[in-house]
């Protein structure tokens, strides 16, 4: 699952904490009965669900979902949702929206609504990619997902076109010198030009608070009561602000692999250094403990990173054959690594994409990039890391100069001699955004909610374990139940773990809660 974009600073998140800010996202989170009238008439509108069509360039292309097992078609339907919530009885913008039906409607709860993270990746692509792991939830839910506002088909933020992505991407955006810096300056303004220049409109409405409010407009419109809710990554946050803002419509609902709801932009920037490390020390270990059978060079954990930390210095001297006549440079490679931790099985071309690159042939860690960075083989670039950057944006009110990201190299380099300088510099990624952002971080606090299970990942890069302990906590007594799979790679249900499965299976099926504490291995 992928991640921060204004400057990148997505590129390790698949949920993305890191860097924000942005405008205002329509108000306070006043109660959904306080508010103007005309948000009843969009509640009551009709969806007309008809069959899927492929998905977008900005959904990130590819063919039609196919039906599931048994034969269960996909849907795709648009609802329409106020531009602004402060004036609802104005222009309104469509959310894409895919369904597939609960294959015992007779036991049917109700719709299950999905956020797979980023901020800033299609529900409506990513749902279908996973259905067959939410097989044995389909019996008794609709699983529906959405494009968020901003993504995709959903009121989509552009801001440069393909070419001038192929360029920026391939930027240092770990300058060495004042030249490196005024051209990554240079960049971080052009980019934020063009989302204004393509996308101005939307831009101050695109934040977390109105995708809360999308989703329990969602939830009205769908017919349900309660909203039950699988979020993931950066889904966590969202989920985290709907209970907060709707805490009595929250019905059954899971985060797994958890932002930390305490951490600003820097604390977030900083967790996520320390995560890519603590994952990149475990694949480090795994190749020592393959001995020979690992095609790296070094027989201990710091040799090995001491074999990438040198390969990268040489990319940024010298980029290297990558794909076609594209080169492979130092953060593209870097943007790879962080990749290919995000889940063990990418492990393997983790180890062949650095062999390779050693050799000179940049093509595997490229593809790996290109992937986070949602560009296809044709040169097409899907929008995630567009909306990552504007919805990140218009959350967070931080704006680090690169002056006041540079002053904290240091710290960031102590965390990780890999990850920290880019994590650090990032900081500055919204620091010529041309709205302003709303807060330091959200407030997730959700007194009178059900229960909502809370899963983390011991050794989970992008989202760090510490995170599940801080949104248990920051929901409040009796709300969040703590949920631990100790294991490797972002979020824990698709991770084919029975322990997990089947507990997140008995809570959404049968309403068993189990102990907070409880852990899985």
């Amino acid at each position: 699952m992928p991640i921060s974009a204004a400057q990148r600073a997505a590129l390790f998140t698949a949920t993305t904490v890191l860097l924000a800010a942005g405008c205002s996202d329509g108000g306070d989170n006043d109660e959904a009965s306080d508010r103007p009238t005309d948000l009843a008439g969009l509640a009551a509108q009709q969806l007309e669900w008809a069959p899927c069509p492929p998905p977008s360039a900005a959904e990130g292309g590819g063919p039609a979902p196919s039906p599931l097992p048994g034969g269960t078609p996909w849907e795709c339907s648009f609802m329409d949702a106020p531009l602004d919530y402060d004036d609802p009885g104005g222009e309104t913008i469509e959310l894409a929206l895919i369904r597939a039906k609960a294959s015992d409607q007779q036991r049917r709860i109700g719709s299950m609504i999905y956020n797979f993270g980023g901020p800033g990746g299609s529900g409506v692509t990513g749902l279908p990619s996973f259905a067959p792991d939410y097989e044995k939830l389909r019996t008794r839910y609709d699983l529906v997902s959405f494009d968020p506002r901003g993504v995709g088909r959903s009121a989509d933020v552009n801001c440069l076109d393909d070419k001038e992505l192929d360029a920026y991407y391939a930027l240092d955006f770990t300058p060495d010198d004042a030249a490196e810096e005024r051209t990554l300056s240079d960049a971080q303004k052009k980019y934020a030009t063009g989302c204004e220049d393509e996308s101005g409109e939307v831009l101050p409405h695109v934040g977390t608070e109105n995708a809360a409010r999308d989703m329990d407009l969602m939830r009205q419109v769908l017919g349900d009561d309660k909203l039950h809710y699988f979020g993931i990554s950066y889904g966590t946050e969202l989920g985290g602000v709907y209970a907060h803002m709707f805490p009595e419509n929250v019905g059954r609902a899971l985060f797994d692999a958890v932002v930390d709801p305490n951490a600003g932009t820097e604390e977030g920037a900083l967790g996520q250094a320390k995560g890519f490390q603590l994952a990149l020390d475990n694949f480090a270990k795994d190749c020592v403990a393959r001995g020979d059978e690992c095609t790296l060079p070094g027989s201990t954990v710091a040799e090995i990173e001491a074999y990438i930390l040198d390969l990268l210095a040489q990319l940024d001297k010298k980029p290297i054959p990558g794909i076609g006549d594209r080169k492979l440079t130092q953060t593209q490679a870097l943007n790879g690594i962080a990749q290919s931790l995000y889940s063990k099985e990418f492990w393997q071309y983790l180890e062949q994409g650095l062999d390779a690159a050693d050799g000179g042939d940049g093509g595997l860690l490229l593809a790996l990039s290109d992937s986070m960075n949602g560009r296809d083989q044709n040169g097409s670039y899907s929008n995630i890391q567009a909306a990552n950057a504007a919805i990140n944006c218009v959350d967070y009110k931080e704006r680090y100069t690169l002056g006041q990201a540079k002053e904290r190299l240091p710290e960031f380099e102590q965390t990780s001699a890999v990850f920290g300088p880019y994590m650090a510099w990032a900081l500055s990624s919204c620091s010529q955004w041309p709205v302003p952002g709303t807060w330091e971080h959200p407030d997730v606090s959700a007194p009178g909610s059900a229960p909502i299970l809370v899963l983390g990942t011991t050794g989970d890069p992008a989202t760090p374990y510490a995170g599940t302990r801080a949104m248990v906590e920051a929901l409040g007594d009796g709300v969040g139940v703590e949920l631990t799979y100790e294991g490797e790679g972002h979020g824990a249900y698709n991770s084919g773990n029975t322990c997990v499965q089947d507990t997140v299976n008995a809570y959404f099926l049968d309403g068993k809660v189990p102990a907070s504490g409880t852990v899985c291995k």
